[in-house]
């Protein structure tokens, strides 16, 4: 059985006011965990921070481990960064692609078609799970889309883990709060390969936060926190039960969700 992993941290942004400061400690923390608790040889686990995580550098490792993977093998893929979404407004409802924003912005969006093209070539039996803290919606603010300030900082220094389609000449969604991501229809839970753990529902936001001194995504840091006080045996449906706990218990209005056949989500977390 082969383990590997990719782990991807964002903080830097080209947009003035569109850093984060918790992506990179997020990316760290997970890679660190599998190395040391999971089994994973440090070789097999992939970091690609700041500058390094381009669009080609994360698909190129993505599609390695997806095509050389084989049944009973263990994939791990992590990011942590800003996210957007792509508007199509053609027909009478608002509909979006969501996608994640590498380094090398605005040209270079990974959108969920594609990972879910990737994901849906690996054999039966090899086991991925994906952690996505960011966010996709255009609901983050009150103000218009077109309004919403990059890395939204609110009184007590979170800061949001979205970028607006606007700042990137792209266009917005006129009324983001009844818009739909497309993924929802495409992509049936039933027919996924993977297993997803994302850091908020799809109208909602990830916080990017100071806590306990150091800068984390809310999420990573209470979902790193409840595997280990679990000592290290928790299956995912655990994991989200308790995250969406500790998340409102803590003051965060995000609220974790798991994707993926029924099976796979009762599973252990990193398990083969």
């Amino acid at each position: 059985m082969v383990k590997k992993a990719l782990c991807v941290g964002i903080n830097d942004y080209p947009y003035e006011g569109s850093d984060l400061n918790g992506c990179v400690n997020d990316a760290k923390g997970w890679a660190g965990l599998l190395v040391e608790h999971y089994g994973f040889a440090q070789d097999d686990v992939k970091l690609l921070l700041d500058a390094d995580a381009t669009k080609a550098n994360i698909m190129a490792h993505l599609e390695t481990m997806v095509t050389k993977a084989k049944p009973g093998d263990v994939l791990v893929f992590t990011n942590a960064s800003h996210g957007t979404y792509v508007a199509d407004t053609s027909g009478d409802e608002e509909k979006y692609d969501e996608a994640l924003c590498p380094y090398d912005i605005p040209d270079n969006l990974i959108v969920d078609d594609e990972l879910r093209e990737l994901f849906g070539k690996l054999a039966e039996g090899v086991r991925l799970t994906v952690i996505s803290d960011s966010c996709f919606s255009g609901t983050v603010t009150r103000a218009a889309v077109s309004e919403i300030i990059p890395g939204l900082t609110t009184p007590d220094d979170r800061r949001v883990r979205f970028l607006s389609p606007a700042l990137m000449g792209r266009a917005v969604l006129q009324n983001p709060w009844k818009a739909t991501p497309k993924a929802r229809t495409k992509y049936p839970e039933s027919s996924m390969k993977d297993v997803l753990l994302s850091g908020c529902t799809d109208k909602e936001y990830s916080n990017d936060a100071l806590i306990n001194g150091a800068y984390h995504g809310a999420m990573s840091y209470y979902a790193l926190e409840t595997i280990r006080e679990a000592d290290y045996d928790i299956t995912l449906q655990q994991l989200v039960t308790r995250l969406n706990y500790l998340l409102a218990e803590n003051g965060y209005n995000q609220h974790p969700q798991l994707e993926g056949k029924a099976a796979n989500k009762k599973s252990r977390i990193f398990a083969g």
